[in-house]
């Protein structure tokens, strides 16, 4: 256990979608002063900027969201970019907490590091049983690579460092850009402009068959702060919420939630990317008693809500 109460607390990605609801549950925890660092003033994938954060700041604990990322065009994109800023970040972060003694290192994965064909629903113990799928291969192998660099630290140095492997989240404050997006904002964004603009089609890469899960971005803050005080050991842990979707269901939940009645193209030439993606999420219950509250169309009710009344004016 992990007492949280007045502890100073570095959290990187911290003014991000998912590091402002931790913010909120960190506080609700009792933490003492929480260290934000932004992407102006430290980068972290330098090594001396990532020293300077950690000199001025002196965390007792330090939970690592910043990540650099997107949906599959994005990814196919950029494999260098994402490869070097994720394995920089996170191997800066890592050494930093090691040097500094912190209390408790709290690293957040991607299920984008299980192999391209793993069996559904995903175990922990899947993670080495092959290559990731290839449109996102680069990020998940450093992510995955930084899981290894954790334990040889608690076996060498004592650092008491976590790892958690969250599905594709979402939710209001999401990326909504159609240019790095995840599915789900991209899709939201697609329909409700289709709808205003009285458009017949909206495009939709693939073919609708391959399966996602996600997670509420709350319930993933949750799964992180509870996790932070009450998980100790060195094993992975799966977040996610226990159901799996296929793309085409997902297309027409949230074609109908947003009121879009025309038709739904597939470029069947774009890649579905992974086949299939759901979590074992019985080590996150069992281990620190965390379990996902937000159903899928309950928090894609709140998340088109929050785009229309909020981001579509910001965006």
């Amino acid at each position: 256990m992990t007492d949280l109460t007045g502890k100073r607390i570095l959290v990187t990605g911290g003014g991000g979608f998912l590091g402002r609801p931790v913010q909120d549950l960190l506080r609700k925890a009792g933490a003492g002063e929480l260290i934000i660092p932004r992407r102006a003033e430290t980068d972290l994938t330098d090594q001396e900027s990532t020293a300077a954060l950690f000199a001025v700041s002196e965390p007792d604990i330090v939970l690592h969201l910043a990540a650099e990322v997107g949906g599959i065009g994005a990814n196919r994109q950029n494999p260098g970019r994402y490869f070097y800023a994720n394995m920089a970040m996170g191997m800066h972060v890592v050494e930093q907490s090691r040097i500094h003694e912190i209390e408790k290192l709290v690293f957040i994965g991607t299920v984008c590091a299980y192999p391209k064909f793993t069996p559904v629903p995903f175990k922990e113990d899947d993670l080495w049983e092959g290559y990731p799928e290839e449109t996102n291969a680069p990020y998940g192998i450093a992510k995955k690579s930084l899981l290894v660099m954790l334990e040889a630290y608690r076996r060498q140095y004592g650092l008491n460092g976590i790892y958690l492997l969250p599905v594709n989240l979402y939710g209001p404050g999401d990326n909504f850009d159609l240019e790095t997006s995840h599915v789900i904002p991209a899709l939201i964004r697609k329909f409700i402009t289709a709808r205003d603009t009285g458009a017949d089609t909206v495009e939709v890469w693939g073919t609708g068959a391959a399966s996602r899960e996600f997670l509420y971005v709350d319930d993933a803050a949750r799964a992180i702060v509870t996790a932070t005080s009450r998980y100790d050991d060195p094993d992975p842990v799966n977040i996610g919420a226990a159901r799996e979707v296929t793309i085409r269901d997902l297309v027409e939940m949230i074609g109908g939630l947003t009121g879009f009645a025309g038709e739904i193209a597939w470029d069947t030439a774009k890649p579905d990317g992974q086949p299939r993606r759901m979590l074992d999420t019985s080590r996150a219950r069992e281990r620190f008693g965390f379990e996902a509250e937000v159903d899928l169309e309950e928090g894609l009710r709140r998340t088109i809500q929050w785009w229309e009344n909020e981001g579509a004016s910001a965006a």
